[in-house]
């Protein structure tokens, strides 16, 4: 962990640690094949209508850790379990530690920048050949990039929602409203984690406050689907018809562990059609797909742009 620094955020003073380079949370890997290489460019010369899903791996060179991946992963660093939906709803004190931590790791996750993986997908999208976006991340970096045809899978920690009325603001407003409110909080945090929470010590988080919704007086909480929580049901329907259109999918560093991820590939096998994997480990798919690319997605994303600019030149 990097050396204690001191900022100043409106009438809030945060005392953090610097996150650790990038690189310290992508997982140990083997360099891309030419095997490999072919087999991307391959794919992409044979469709034309790419659907893409992203997960965490995607964002882990932007400095988001990811929850899985050994020696790096959130649960192996600290055995830390994300918030369950239902924990949320029921217990106060799960959702007072909950806005206590998100509110010290915010200035940063919200500052987090794409990364090439990003960037690439967003010149991939811009020559019409990636049809969509389907990111499991809520870190908004396929927005910050540029990419227009993106559906959040899993939601945004970027707004906040009423879970009893129809209430909707968004995160930078929200964490005004927590500032004015927990004026005195100091904080330490440790690692953020990719929903935007952070690791803080319990004697920070006893006496922080949470405001209820403005306009009906009910529970808020992030725009994010919580582990145990269902993806609306229009979001599902919106991702079945970009499969239904689609002539391939690519998945790019996901484990595919949640269902919510796993049903798209059933999906797309289910109408026959090609599915390959990018991501450094095993998968929940890894026997359902065409190919799978045990290799940083960088590493493979940058020979589909260099295939184009061969191409154009």
């Amino acid at each position: 962990m990097g050396p204690l620094r001191l900022s100043t955020d409106g009438n809030t003073t945060i005392i953090y640690r610097t996150i650790k380079h990038a690189i310290d949370y992508v997982p140990k890997h083997n360099p891309i094949s030419e095997d490999h290489i072919s087999t991307i460019k391959k794919f992409f010369k044979d469709n034309r209508q790419v659907l893409v899903l992203t997960g965490a791996g995607v964002s882990t060179e932007s400095g988001i850790p990811d929850y899985r991946s050994e020696g790096v992963g959130l649960f192996a660093r600290s055995g830390t379990k994300p918030v369950q939906y239902q924990e949320f709803l029921k217990y106060p004190k799960i959702r007072q530690r909950y806005w206590a931590r998100n509110f010290v790791g915010w200035p940063n996750f919200s500052s987090i920048a794409p990364n090439q993986n990003h960037a690439i997908l967003k010149h991939l999208e811009d020559r019409q050949q990636v049809q969509r976006i389907i990111t499991q991340n809520v870190d908004n970096l396929h927005s910050k990039a540029g990419s227009r045809q993106v559906i959040e899978l899993h939601g945004t920690a970027f707004k906040v929602v009423c879970l009893s009325c129809d209430y909707i603001t968004s995160r930078f407003a929200f964490q005004k409203v927590l500032s004015d409110i927990n004026q005195e909080i100091i904080a330490a945090p440790q690692a953020v984690r990719p929903d935007g929470d952070i690791d803080l010590p319990q004697e920070f988080v006893e006496d922080f406050k949470t405001p209820a919704c403005p306009k009906c007086g009910g529970v808020l909480k992030p725009d994010i689907v919580f582990f145990g929580d269902n993806v609306p049901k229009s979001r599902v329907d919106a991702i079945n018809d970009e499969v239904d259109k689609c002539d391939a999918l690519l998945v790019l560093g996901s484990s595919l562990s949640t269902y919510s991820g796993y049903r798209i590939i059933l999906r797309v096998k289910e109408l026959h059609k090609q599915v390959g994997i990018v991501n450094i480990g095993p998968t929940r798919a890894d026997h359902l797909v065409d190919f799978k690319i045990n290799a940083k997605c960088s590493e493979v994303l940058q020979h589909c742009k260099q295939q184009n600019s061969e191409t154009d030149g």
